[in-house]
This record gives structure tokens, C-alpha cells and sequence, in this order.
């Protein structure tokens, strides 16, 4: 790793101390990796914070990582924006850990790789749908999904606005997969992506609201890309 290399990584996706783990990969997307702790935001509350991982860990999660994201072919990621993936641990922002942050516009999603291996791979797809609905806000309506859910349902104002965390998937959905997904209609969307795309040999059918849920992101992702596999 050159200094030349490393400030062009900066220059492209504006997160120092990375170093390159991987660019060979199927569907042409870039591994990096954090060789130091960095901190992004000028706002120390608002901080983004990482640590550079220990190398078998790195090792080891990067192959489940690349493993979920190779499901995701070349086309679709250049649709959707998204060409860099930020691998450290202890991710937060604002001092709360989070599995990943999206960036639509740096084209970049940094992930934990110490998030709790129980979600872990189900995280993945959840905040990559992130970078697709920040790519596609027009088709995503907030509004129509919103009128999916029962009258007197109400989100909060942000995800983070209470202490509707768990991300376990409920046994009788009612509407909703989990806890979380009753934060804001982002995570929602995002919890229902995630569970078509890790859970695909589950079938919903008996819950009427997941069931349009379902075939609002289903419909909406087939118009991004009419060969997309679930």
C-alpha cells in the first residue's frame, strides 16, 4: 500500500486509514479495510467512529460478506449506486453501534464485522437496501407504504427516537418482522428486503399486511432490475 494509493482511496470515498483487501471479486465490488481507527463528522456527537479489525476476524467475516453480496450482480450494484465496502469493527455514530452505514453518494457501506453474528448476515442485505432506496427515493414511496399498516399505527420520528431495537423476527408478524421495523418506514422497508433475501425459503402468506409489504419491495426492485433473483 503506497501513500499514493491511500489518498486516492480518501479522494474517492473520503474515510481515511483504509487499506485495499479486496478488488477481485464477481460483481466488480471493492473491499477495503480499516489498517487504523478513524472518526468522520465535525460534529463530535455526530462522529462516525470504526476500529481497524484483528486479520482472522477480518478474514473470516469477509468471506460471509462477500458470500451474501455476490447475490447482487455487477449491473444491479452500478444501478443502485453502490461500488465500496468499508470493513472494521464497532461501528457507531452519534455513540451508538450500528451493523452499517450507507453512503449513496460516496457509492460506499461500511459494515461491522463484529455485529451480532446472530443478524449478521441478515444486516448485510439490510443495509444494503438502504443504498437502494437512497438511490431510487421516487418508487419507494413513504407515503403508500405508510397506508399498508393499520389506521392507528404511527412510527417514531427517527430510528434511534426510542429503544425499539430487537431485530429477532417475531413469530406472529402482524404487520412487522420485528421490533425494529417499527422505528420508520426505512427500517421497515429495509427489515422486509432483508428477510426476502436471507429468509428466502420462508413463505408469509398469512399476514395480509407483510403480504403487500412483500410485493411493494418485490415489484419495486424487479423495476430497478427486471432480472433480480430473491
Amino acid at each position: 500500500m503506497t501513500p499514493l494509493k491511500a489518498n486516492s482511496i480518501y479522494d474517492l470515498i473520503k474515510i481515511p486509514n483504509l487499506e485495499i483487501y479486496e478488488t477481485n471479486t464477481k460483481n466488480k465490488l471493492r473491499y477495503l479495510y480499516a489498517v487504523k481507527p478513524f472518526a468522520l463528522g465535525v460534529n463530535i456527537k455526530k462522529n462516525i467512529h470504526c476500529l481497524n479489525p484483528d486479520k482472522k476476524t477480518l478474514d473470516d467475516k469477509y468471506k460471509i460478506i462477500n458470500t451474501n453480496l455476490n447475490r447482487y450482480s455487477s449491473k444491479f450494484l452500478k444501478r443502485i449506486n453502490l461500488k465500496y465496502i468499508v470493513l472494521c469493527e464497532n461501528l457507531s455514530i452519534a455513540k451508538i453501534n450500528t451493523a452499517g452505514i450507507p453512503d449513496s453518494k460516496m457509492r460506499t457501506l461500511i459494515l461491522d464485522i463484529k455485529f451480532n453474528d446472530i443478524y449478521f448476515e441478515r444486516a448485510i442485505h439490510h443495509e444494503l437496501f438502504h443504498i437502494i432506496k437512497d438511490s431510487y427515493q421516487e418508487i419507494f414511496n413513504e407515503a403508500e407504504w405508510k397506508n399498508f399498516n393499520i389506521k392507528k399505527f404511527e412510527y417514531s420520528d427517527c430510528s434511534t427516537c426510542n429503544n425499539k431495537w430487537n431485530l429477532d423476527t417475531y413469530n406472529q408478524t402482524k404487520g412487522f418482522f420485528t421490533e425494529y421495523s417499527k422505528t420508520t418506514v426505512s427500517e421497515d422497508m429495509a427489515e422486509v428486503f432483508s428477510h426476502l433475501m436471507f429468509h428466502r425459503d420462508k413463505i408469509y402468506s398469512d399476514d395480509p399486511i407483510i403480504k403487500k409489504k412483500i410485493f411493494f419491495i418485490k415489484e419495486n426492485i424487479m423495476m430497478i432490475d427486471n432480472t433480480f433473483k430473491f
